[in-house]
């Protein structure tokens, strides 16, 4: 990359957008903004904002890992896993090897169960609500900071994703922790005692079957099975025990 070196970060950025989308990778331009924004310490806009007045200045040792990452991204390591961050909805979230990257899909499933919740609310003054398969607390928390008088139970069985739902539980949002519950248990059989009591149960559960393998590099190599796999010959044992 020396030659774009002597364009600055814009130069860098555009040379590993090029690189990143003869990869396959879906958002090129993106990843590689995003890469740099979290090498020099800053937002993505904020980022855009000083390529437009032709800053930040460009650091060999930021460039030098920014290569490093890029290098990575290319061969398909997820872009969470290398920021170790992941956007849901108002929040951010600690991702990394071993839990499920939540998608920007799985917002519309929070939003019903945000809705759903404020309706109780509305109803009966309170609102409870359980995430069953909460990986790193993505919907819980996405919920509980949405809906703030909700009480917010959030199930995960497997002791690495429940760490990552631990640390992300742990971090103060609006000045305050988030008012979940977190469980370790597996969520076809979790808080018997409370059973009949939520207003909303909501879940985005593995479903996949055991001998379905998924077309890109990203989910088949670096999502957890436990998070993809549902069990039973169709992958629907978890869904069906939810």
């Amino acid at each position: 990359m020396e030659a774009g070196a002597s364009d600055g970060w814009r130069g860098l950025i555009g040379d590993a957008a090029s690189r990143l989308e003869a990869a396959g990778v879906a958002s090129p331009r993106v990843d590689a903004e995003l890469l740099a924004a979290h090498v020099v310490g800053r937002s993505r806009g904020d980022l855009q904002t000083a390529l437009i007045l032709g800053g930040p200045l460009v650091l060999p040792a930021q460039v030098q890992r920014f290569e490093a990452l890029v290098a990575r991204r290319v061969s398909r390591v997820p872009l969470q896993h290398l920021t170790g961050r992941a956007a849901f909805r108002r929040i951010e979230l600690s991702v990394g090897p071993g839990v499920f990257v939540p998608r920007p899909e799985t917002e519309a499933v929070a939003e019903q169960a945000i809705v759903a919740a404020r309706q109780a609310l509305a109803v009966r003054g309170e609102a409870r609500v359980v995430d069953l398969c909460t990986g790193s607390g993505a919907l819980a928390l996405a919920i509980a900071d949405e809906v703030p008088q909700a009480q917010v139970w959030a199930v995960e069985l497997d002791a690495v994703a429940f760490s990552w739902a631990r640390r992300n539980v742990a971090v103060p949002r609006g000045g305050r922790a988030p008012a979940v519950v977190l469980v370790q248990a597996d969520a076809r059989r979790a808080l018997a005692e409370l059973d009949g009591t939520f207003d909303v149960v909501v879940s985005n559960p593995p479903y996949v079957p055991s001998d379905a393998v998924p077309r890109d590099r990203e989910v088949r190599e670096y999502d957890p099975p436990v998070a993809l796999y549902g069990l039973g010959s169709d992958g629907l044992e978890v869904p069906r025990g939810i």
